[in-house]
């Protein structure tokens, strides 16, 4: 690209003095990108399969709260509800067992990936006999949803996609070659978006009386029904059926390679490691002082977007936002989540990433603002039939495609700068701790955020009658921007100094 007469690209500059050392970066990029794909398609499409599965329980899991919303329930129940997507925060703790107790002959990652695959199909096709009772609340008296029976019981099934994750997190590092490691961040978020798409709008429009009586029924000449097309135990049977077969064409077809080859007695020692040496190798990562400055940063990026990420669909249901159409926008979006990690990951596998994920912090706040400005005039615009007109929604989509590619920038830079330090001689942990730090990084501002929304509402009260003169999720949202705007001027400068350290420096040996 700095041939003699070629056009330089346009690109935001990241730094106030580096645009050039950005453009040089675009170029070792773009060289990153074209090397050949060839001996690595396998792998890609394998990795993307395994994440979309992945991601379907984890949807379907991530649209309950929007059901539950219509369903007279507290944003403390929400928050109790919130827990469910805690063990992607606890997997550490079981993640160096994963990397330890294998069978070589099997193969180290199918020797979870497969039974744990076999035992989420097992374990939805038990729940879909129940599901609908539990939802509904058909097994209350109260008539309400079961909160806390719903919170373990898809608490336990993200328990064993995060078992999953490993497996695949610590696959990814060796099923690619070295040049293409970058597609490992791209392989995740493509297919995470995929799986939790089908799992969470596709599901809900299908779920929905109103949306299949007034757009899907009516093209069969099919009369309206008291209910969608599918319940919960529908999609919790077929989707049964589909993992419990491919993992079984996965365990009979697909051979996994040697990890790595060790090159001398250290790394044969680490290779062969108990549990408890896992454990220990886990501490020595700890204890490195450039993982503990990440982990930080990882423990307090996502303050700032914490309460547009939790509440922002909870509050628009409330203000009267049918939640078919939050999932029909969801539906129109999905390209963009599907095709935009494909095109930045040329940037993404190159050997600056973060600098992708720092630009991406601010705009992010900003569009953070913009939702919740949307979210303040939606009761303005409900017309008399308690529907909104269409440029409503044309509005609210665009606002959230921008905020969803700020996002997914965010994303996919993170995951590659994982893959790009992680050790493959401990893979599946070293990868965790990282994933785990990101992924609390977010859990605990968000659950903070739902359970702050039932008190920091300011009201007035006259005549025994109270009325919101100030919601709270506009209180949440204005401090979690300015404490957002504090963490980018603290750790710009520190996050870009990471990346700038040798990769062997990550490494658990230095050789």
């Amino acid at each position: 690209m700095n041939r003699k007469g070629a056009k330089k690209p346009t690109v935001i500059p990241i730094r106030d003095e580096g645009h050039s050392k950005f453009s040089k970066m675009i170029d070792k990029s773009m060289n990153h990108y074209l090397n050949d794909l060839s001996k690595d398609w396998r792998g890609i499409v394998l990795l993307m399969f395994l994440y979309i599965l992945q991601g379907i329980p984890l949807g379907l899991a991530g649209s309950i709260p929007l059901i539950l919303q219509n369903r007279n329930v507290t944003y403390q129940e929400q928050a109790i509800y919130s827990f469910v997507f805690w063990p992607f925060s606890l997997k550490l703790l079981w993640a160096p067992f994963i990397d330890s107790v294998y069978s070589l002959k099997f193969g180290r990652r199918k020797s979870w990936l497969v039974p744990t695959q076999l035992a989420i199909g097992l374990f939805m096709y038990c729940f879909s006999y129940r599901a609908d009772a539990v939802l509904y609340g058909g097994a209350n008296p109260s008539g309400k949803p079961d909160v806390p029976l719903l919170a373990t019981i898809f608490f336990a099934l993200t328990f064993l996609a995060t078992v999953q994750d490993v497996a695949v997190d610590a696959w990814a590092l060796t099923i690619l070659s070295r040049d293409n490691i970058g597609w490992a961040s791209t392989c995740n978020s493509v297919g995470q978006s995929a799986g939790f798409f089908i799992g969470n709008a596709v599901f809900l429009v299908l779920e929905s009386k109103d949306f299949c009586n007034a757009y899907l029924r009516p093209l069969w000449d099919y009369s309206p029904q008291e209910s969608g097309l599918i319940t919960i135990s529908d999609f919790l049977y077929f989707w049964s059926i589909v993992f419990v077969l491919t993992t079984i064409l996965i365990a009979i077809f697909v051979q996994e390679k040697n990890s790595f080859e060790c090159d001398n007695a250290e790394h044969e020692e680490i290779a062969n490691l108990g549990i408890v040496g896992t454990y220990r190798i886990l501490l020595r990562i700890i204890r490195m002082p450039n993982v503990q400055i990440l982990l930080l940063q990882l423990l307090t990026v996502k303050v700032g977007f914490s309460p547009v990420d939790a509440l922002t669909g909870l509050k628009l249901i409330e203000y009267g936002v049918p939640k078919e159409r939050i999932a029909a926008l969801a539906v129109i979006l999905t390209p963009v989540e599907i095709f935009l990690p494909l095109v930045i990951s040329k940037y993404t596998s190159g050997p600056r990433p973060m600098d992708i994920y720092l630009w991406a912090i601010f705009p992010r706040l900003v569009m953070g603002l913009a939702l919740a400005g949307a979210v303040y005039v939606t009761p303005y615009f409900r017309m008399a039939d308690h529907q909104f007109p269409l440029w409503y929604y044309v509005v609210l989509m665009l606002t959230f495609g921008l905020h969803q590619i700020f996002h997914f920038s965010f994303y996919v830079s993170q995951v590659a700068f994982f893959a790009q330090i992680s050790d493959p001689l401990v893979g599946g942990t070293y990868m965790t701790l990282l994933n785990t730090g990101a992924n609390l990084g977010g859990d605990w501002p968000n659950t903070v955020s739902l359970w702050l929304a039932d008190y920091l509402n300011i009201r007035r009260c006259e005549a025994g009658v109270c009325e919101t003169v100030i919601d709270a999720y506009f209180i949440e949202v204005t401090a979690c921007f300015i404490i957002g705007c504090l963490w980018l001027y603290l750790f710009r400068a520190r996050s870009r100094r990471l990346q700038d350290i040798p990769t062997k420096t990550w490494r658990i040996i230095k050789q």
